[in-house]
C-alpha cells in the first residue's frame, strides 16, 4: 500500500521535471525563442534599411530619366537637335 501511495506523486513530479527541462532547454525554449526574437528585429531593422536604400535609388534612377528627357527636348527646342533616322521640318510663319 506504501508503493501506491508514493508511486503517484513521483510520476507528477517526475512529469514536471520533464516539462520543466523542455522550458528551459528543449527545441521552443525560453532562451531560444528570445534569441530568435533578437534575430527577427534585427532582420527588420536591415529589410527597412534596404528598403530605404532602394527608395533612394529608384529616386535617382527617375530623377536621371526625367533630367535626360528635359535636356533632349530642350536641345530639340534650342538647338534644332534631330536624332539618326528621323526627319527634320521646320515651318516658318
Amino acid at each position: 500500500m506504501a508503493v501506491g501511495r508514493h508511486l503517484v506523486p513521483s510520476i507528477l513530479i517526475t512529469l514536471l521535471v520533464i516539462m520543466h527541462t523542455q522550458l528551459w532547454f528543449g527545441r521552443g525554449s525560453l532562451p531560444n525563442v528570445a534569441q530568435l526574437r533578437a534575430e527577427l528585429a534585427a532582420q527588420k531593422q536591415r529589410n527597412d534599411q534596404a528598403i530605404l536604400a532602394n527608395n533612394q535609388l529608384e529616386a535617382e534612377v527617375r530623377d536621371l530619366m526625367e533630367g535626360l528627357e528635359m535636356v533632349e527636348e530642350k536641345a530639340r527646342m534650342e538647338l534644332g537637335m534631330v536624332k539618326t533616322n528621323e526627319i527634320y521640318v521646320q515651318i516658318s510663319r
